[in-house]
């Protein structure tokens, strides 16, 4: 899987995990510097736009996010969160959030770093907490209200649609797929399909003698975000070839961040992955 891939699936945020609250850190966080795409477009949705003072460098979402002061990162920039004087920071977490939360903790500056969302019922457990500790719930509880309104738009929409065997890329070289337990997992069985991949975790490498065997009705490739939006899932590809799916034309590119990107657009993703299977009955 390439860098870019890594990071997509890396920065995603909701349940409860590594978490510090200093005492005489403010109940309501005032100073937010947020570390992953999905925390940065929460903060902003639930009204708390005006509290962010720095993000991560892959944090692209609303425009004026994009404005903010980069704090590094797949590891972030331990002074650069400093020097921004934050009463929280949160994010995702990795192999860096241990000791980050050490060195902001004996700042008295609060934390909350989460672990990988695996459901899109979990994005409903993010949006809810950025709106607690920023003092705006009550925003949060209309973002979620509408989140949920409309995924049950596109559960109707396809109650009744076949249900394509689905195989879902996110990586070409070599080919890691979304599995059990993923996100993307959840977010192909919302739309109407059967993940084809049924072991090996969340995020597997599969090899193309597996890929012959499983067979899928239809390939979702989500790695053409890193290629212009032009799938390498072609006939004339090594190893992709001899697949019905690709024989028959049935390989949708979808390059569109909110696919996979667990914040408050995700019934948006939710939507346009629906399409993409059901074309027919989700417009």
């Amino acid at each position: 899987m390439r860098a870019g891939v890594v990071v997509a699936i890396a920065l995603v945020a909701v349940v409860p995990g590594c978490s510090r609250d200093k005492a005489h850190a403010p109940a309501v966080a005032t100073r937010v510097v947020s570390l992953g795409p999905a925390t940065t477009e929460a903060l902003f949705a639930v009204g708390a736009g005006g509290s962010v003072v720095g993000r991560s460098q892959y944090c692209d979402w609303p425009p004026e996010a994009a404005k903010l002061p980069a704090v590094g990162g797949i590891e972030p920039d331990i002074e650069a969160i400093l020097e921004l004087r934050p009463d929280l920071v949160v994010g995702p977490s990795g192999g860096w959030s241990a000791k980050l939360t050490q060195t902001l903790d004996a700042h008295g500056i609060a934390s909350w770093f989460p672990g990988e969302v695996r459901t899109l019922l979990e994005v409903d457990g993010l949006v809810s907490t950025i709106g607690a500790r920023t003092g705006h719930a009550d925003g949060a509880a209309r973002v979620v209200a509408n989140i949920d309104a409309s995924e049950r738009a596109v559960d109707r929409a396809v109650e009744r649609a076949p249900r394509p065997r689905t195989l879902l890329v996110v990586g070409i070289m070599p080919v890691v797929a979304a599995g059990p337990g993923s996100f993307a997992d959840d977010m192909l069985e919302r739309a109407g399909a059967a993940n084809v991949v049924s072991d090996g975790g969340p995020w597997p490498v599969v090899g193309f003698e597996r890929l012959a065997e499983i067979d899928p009705d239809v390939i979702v490739d989500a790695s053409v975000a890193e290629s212009g939006g032009v799938t390498r899932i072609t006939t004339q590809a090594s190893g992709w070839s001899s697949l019905r799916a690709v024989k028959s034309g049935h390989v949708v590119a979808v390059a569109d961040e909110r696919v996979l990107r667990p914040g408050p657009r995700v019934a948006e993703g939710l939507a346009v992955l629906a399409h993409a299977l059901h074309p027919e009955a989700v417009p």
